[in-house]
């Protein structure tokens, strides 16, 4: 047994922690070639936005993680865990158009190409901050290893899947309603858009019946719309609205007479029981407009202002006025019943806090339904599990629930969609490579659509797409499928669900064994963090002052798989004194080896009851600790290592051995007393080192 002489002196984190992980990393640690002797052990870490910036959530997802991977490595497992980013399209291209902005320039001045290289710039400039920041936390990720979702190897795994979709007739492109931002000029998916609540109105406005004297009241949130109605519903089992079932109604303002149809979705007890139909202005407007052959009326621009569909009045004005001009409109002709004050929620765009409008485009769209079946066997045969398992509900129901998903976004930065437009015989043709003439007509008069995908359709294949696919890769062989995903819930329908059933299509396996289901990290008093409360905390200005090790024990220790968590900065501290109580307790083993015979090994008579009882305790806990990991229970392993170390190692047997030390009875129980408290010592850091990584390496180096 060896350790280094060299006295200790004051714990101080932020001096050794980053030149330890430069140790680690420059002497290749987290790196293993695939080696089929070894039994594989693998991760994707979850990529964070090129533009992202660390918060709780990710110090909480990478601590998780990277506790699983070091103590595999150490079990001496196979071992990768693929770090990487995300292009994150909206996000990313929001930045540089406001940094365009402040030029004075937008992107359609400065054209595609170019806009295009000052995208690129910028994730050269920011791209590697976030990296950064993961390396400071302690991450033990293969670096080499790093994947990008639109470097060359995503590039062709996202093309060859588009393409192979597309050949299988699964892929299509339709005029469907989407949620829409005014202000990005595109499609969003449902994670783009953040629903609040605020406080409205519900306009009761009269419909007068064509040829009677009568009317039906409707109840609305949205009077701007009134003018693209080409109906109105009501329940059929609604007593009180039978009779005007296939009547004809004049729809204020335009003068357009509709019918009132009968559906199932409109509900007896909300507003009136009546209600109008808009499709072309929302979704479920949409699929009654569907259901029942009626016609979509667009009354509003992409930039969400009106359209002469609107009327001449209203043409031109933004939504908030038009609103305005429609109610005083509808009180002068009579027409408005009365309002009442409504609290409701709306959508809005995440990235620039535009109110959303479901608009009817032509879009691109991948048909779900066929690809859902062998993702739910998946889960149903226990081939991938869920830890907790009650996040089983949860995916199962997105899944078995599921519409097509809208895959195109109007955007610039991404990955553009592989389809060209014959100008001359009006052909559209899907390609792996790009093509410059039409394969029908041999025209060269062709142009690529301009639409970019979904971010989340690149980070579906992010299991396989990182390790090589399409190419038959080393890294595929051993590693795929990976053991475990670790993600909050708040994703499992957005990304986990697309992982798994794009994995089932392309790779005909699953893409990983266990998803390894976390909370949210909330504030001491149970909120959410959030910018807009200012309760974020930033775990690099933690880190800075408590180190990494402190963070990370914070983070894991009360933490239960699927559950939120509170933080509390005392929590912090306190695991920070309990890094310097090992600190303290190394020195002080370290101060009295002097006089150590390394090659003294104790025979089982020169052990006390108390040498028995530490070995004793310390074997109970490691394989405790085990068992925790290998279960999940992360934040039980880390309490059994925090309750040895502080009360059975600290503050008894260290207690019990000062006296043997300075007043042995023998040369040989004074080497004995040190061989346990060493090697006892020696263990207890290995076993706490998947959690604070860095002190019990300075220690262990000793």
């Amino acid at each position: 047994m060896k350790w280094n002489k060299e006295q200790l002196g004051t714990y101080a984190p932020n001096e050794m922690e980053m030149a330890w992980y430069d140790f680690w990393e420059k002497n290749g640690y987290f790196h293993q070639e695939p080696d089929k002797s070894k039994k594989p052990f693998s991760i994707v870490m979850p990529p964070p936005n090129v533009t992202g910036q660390l918060h709780m959530g990710h110090a909480l997802d990478n601590t998780l993680q990277d506790i699983l991977v070091r103590f595999k490595r150490m079990e001496g497992y196979n071992v990768a865990w693929i770090p990487g980013t995300d292009h994150a399209g909206i996000a990313t291209q929001v930045k540089v158009e406001q940094q365009l902005a402040e030029e004075g320039k937008n992107r359609y001045e400065i054209g595609r190409e170019e806009f295009l290289k000052r995208v690129w710039a910028w994730k050269e400039q920011y791209g590697s901050r976030i990296e950064k920041q993961i390396r400071r936390l302690g991450s033990s990720c293969d670096w080499s290893r790093k994947r990008f979702t639109m470097d060359d190897t995503c590039a062709r795994a996202v093309r060859e899947v588009f393409i192979s979709l597309y050949e299988k007739g699964l892929i299509y492109q339709g005029q469907r309603i989407t949620n829409w931002c005014p202000h990005c000029h595109t499609a969003l998916s449902d994670i783009e858009v953040d629903h609040s609540d605020v406080a409205g109105h519900l306009w009761f406005v009269k419909y007068p019946v064509v040829g009677e004297d009568d009317y039906i009241m409707i109840a609305t949130t949205r009077p701007e719309t009134i003018m693209g109605d080409t109906a109105v519903a009501v329940n059929p089992n609604d007593d009180r609205m039978k009779k005007y079932i296939g009547k004809k109604v004049i729809v204020p303002l335009v003068d357009r007479e509709v019918e009132v149809i009968a559906d199932d979705y409109v509900d007896i007890g909300f507003g009136t029981g009546a209600v109008k139909i808009t499709p072309a202005h929302d979704p479920n407007d949409f699929e009654m407009g569907q259901r029942h052959n009626l016609e979509s009326i667009m009354i509003m621009n992409l930039d969400g202002t009106m359209n002469e569909n609107a009327g001449a009045k209203y043409d031109g004005m933004t939504r908030e006025d038009c609103r305005k001009a429609v109610v005083a409109d509808l009180k002068e002709l009579g027409l408005l019943d009365h309002i009442e004050e409504l609290t409701h929620a709306v959508g809005h765009c995440s990235r620039c806090k535009t109110t959303v409008e479901p608009f009817v485009t032509k879009q691109w769209f991948v048909k779900m339904k066929p690809l859902t079946e062998a993702a739910l066997k998946a889960v149903e045969d226990g081939k991938t599990r869920f830890i907790p398992e009650r996040f089983v509900k949860t995916y199962n129901h997105w899944l078995e629930d599921v519409h097509d998903w809208c895959i195109s976004r109007q955007l610039w930065w991404g990955h553009q969609i592989p389809v060209w437009y014959c100008d001359d015989c009006g052909k559209a043709s899907a390609s792996r490579e790009d093509i410059t003439e039409c394969p029908n007509c041999h025209s060269t008069h062709i142009h690529r659509d301009p639409d970019v995908l979904d971010t989340w359709f690149s980070s579906a294949l992010w299991p396989f797409s990182t390790m090589g696919w399409p190419d038959k890769t080393a890294d595929l062989d051993q590693f795929f499928p990976t053991s475990v995903l670790v993600t909050g819930y708040d994703i499992i329908f957005f990304w986990v669900a697309r992982m798994m059933f794009m994995t089932c299509e392309f790779m005909k396996d699953i893409p990983f064994e266990n998803v390894f289901i976390h909370g949210l990290v909330r504030d001491s008093q149970g909120r959410k963090m959030s910018k807009s409360l200012g309760n974020g905390i930033d775990p690099l200005g933690v880190c800075e002052e408590y180190g990494a090790d402190a963070l990370r024990f914070t983070l894991v220790t009360g933490n239960t798989p699927g559950n939120d968590m509170r933080f509390y900065m005392e929590r912090v501290e306190a695991n920070r004194n309990f890094a310097n109580k090992i600190w303290n307790a190394s020195k002080f083993v370290i101060m009295n080896l002097a006089d150590f015979d390394e090659s003294f090994v104790p025979e089982e008579s020169d052990l006390t009851l108390a040498d028995r009882w530490i070995l004793t305790s310390f074997n109970e806990t490691a394989a405790r600790v085990t068992e925790d990991l290998d279960k999940f229970e992360l934040g039980d392993a880390a309490d059994a290592v925090y309750n040895f170390i502080w009360s059975s190692y600290c503050d008894w047997y260290i207690e019990l051995a000062k006296k043997r030390l300075y007043q042995a009875d023998s040369d040989r129980d004074k080497h004995t007393v040190q061989y346990v408290l060493v090697y006892v010592l020696t263990h207890t850091l290995e076993m706490l080192h998947p959690f604070m990584p860095f002190v019990t390496e300075h220690l262990w180096q000793h």
